[in-house]
């Protein structure tokens, strides 16, 4: 196709600035044509035919005055900054005729492909007047977008003829993780670190700094009370205590290959960074100090520690742009690294393919290295795949081999898992849904229990 004719093809597919022939007069011309079909069978001259379809043509534009000039439209979008991976968001556009001219229209906005594209929109602008159109979009994959162009079209009264023009209204947009989870523990983290209907993870009675002076109510250790203030105010006081405060956290999130095997909503390392983001957000919401290092084969980003809840917004600004990577991970790699950023004692939280991680006999070196200074935990998202497969019940030979080679896989899992373990490394699996949950319990379990 010649260069003239992709811009000609483009200008009916929304992308360029023309007049076109609406449906309506196609079909008046159609109807035209039928008759005049059957005039030139009985005798009617070719003459009168053509002069008769360049006068109906010649009425027909004059409903192109009928409408307003390109001039007299104005155009403005109000699209939010930044937009979280699965979550439907508003988008307004605001269009203002300024023209004596009522219009019907229809437009495409210039959307990236990967958002939820809920086009063309249709619908009617009276003269003089401004109106706001909004629709609902979702972003399914994380990045950062422009977004260009706005392309309207819109007829006169009779709706003969159509405009088209595009307008240029660059604007950027950032698709960051789903932070549902996180905002859940901010508002309430009890009701968060509720797993199966029961309240997991308490704080063990008088364990960690000594926080507040406080009433005594049903329930509390009887030998917390301070008997001097409950002499004093005639009321029986109970001491008050807290995990130890400023402590730090680093965060370590696999990029590499396995990390993009598809799950339910996402990928595993969809559901990592939300994870990572709300393990984030409960240690610095406790005055604890966080960093993050994402890596494949190499280094991809390292946030230094720093506490304050402002700091969740600099390691989110860090992450939400990562992608998996084709690669293997080079976890040797990654821990030599982090010897040398990381020199205080502090939780080293995985957040990776435990079956992949199991099979780095190189890793375990390092580990064992790090695991004098520093406290490990890996999580990872179970595979229901397999679990499926070791449940199933066999009905021919095949399925019964399927299951045998599953059930082999699971030993052979627990048996490395068991070997890390006794090394003082520890390794949790949880189901995709309650990974976030399942990471934040063990760290409060941690912090609890005064283990760093």
């Amino acid at each position: 196709m010649t260069k003239s004719l992709k811009s000609l093809w483009a200008r009916f597919l929304f992308q360029d600035r023309w007049i076109l022939p609406t449906k309506r007069l196609l079909f008046v011309y159609l109807i035209i044509s039928l008759v005049f079909m059957i005039g030139t069978i009985i005798g009617l001259s070719w003459t009168y035919v053509i002069t008769f379809n360049i006068l109906v043509l010649g009425i027909s534009l004059l409903d192109l005055f009928l409408s307003p000039s390109k001039q007299e439209l104005t155009f403005n979008r109000a699209l939010p900054k930044e937009m979280e991976r699965g979550i439907p968001y508003s988008i307004e556009i605001q269009v203002s005729n300024s023209s004596p001219y009522s219009i019907s229209y229809q437009f495409l906005d210039g959307l990236p492909q990967s958002f939820d594209r809920p086009f063309p929109l249709k619908g009617q602008i009276q003269k003089d007047s401004t109106v706001v159109i909004t629709y609902d979009t979702t972003a399914t994959i994380r990045g950062e977008y422009e977004v260009q162009k706005l392309y309207f079209r819109y007829s006169s009264r009779f709706g003969l003829w159509e405009k088209q023009t595009t307008v240029s209204l660059t604007e950027t947009v950032k698709v960051i993780p789903d932070l549902t989870e996180t905002k859940q523990y901010l508002e309430n983290a009890q009701a968060f670190l509720k797993y199966e209907g029961l309240n997991i993870r308490r704080q063990r009675s008088g364990v960690g700094d000594f926080s507040k002076i406080r009433e005594f109510v049903v329930g509390d250790d009887p030998r917390k009370i301070n008997w001097r203030q409950t002499a004093k105010l005639r009321e029986v006081m109970t001491n008050d205590y807290e995990p130890e405060h400023g402590k730090y956290i680093t965060i370590l999130i696999d990029c590499g290959r396995m990390m993009g095997a598809e799950l339910k909503r996402g990928n595993r390392l969809e559901k990592a960074l939300e994870a990572a983001l709300t393990v984030t957000a409960a240690a610095l919401k406790k005055g604890d100090f966080v960093s993050v290092l994402a890596f494949s084969k190499e280094i991809h980003v390292f946030v230094p520690p720093a506490k304050g809840m402002s700091h969740l917004k600099t390691i989110l600004h860090a992450i939400y742009n990562l992608k998996v990577d084709a690669s293997e991970s080079n976890y040797g790699a990654v821990l030599r690294y982090l010897e040398t950023v990381q020199k205080k004692r502090s939780l080293l939280i995985l957040f990776s393919d435990v079956r992949t991680f199991l099979h780095e006999e190189s890793a375990l070196v390092y580990l064992l290295r790090l695991r004098q200074r520093h406290l490990f935990l890996m999580i990872g998202v179970e595979d229901q795949t397999l679990l499926n497969r070791v449940k199933g019940v066999p009905e021919t030979v095949q399925q019964a081999m399927v299951k045998s080679i599953a059930q082999q896989q699971v030993i052979i899992k627990k048996r490395e898992k068991s070997k890390w373990e006794k090394q003082g490394l520890q390794m949790i699996e949880a189901r995709e849904e309650k990974l976030a949950v399942t990471a934040v319990s063990n760290y409060i379990e941690i912090m609890n229990q005064n283990l760093l």
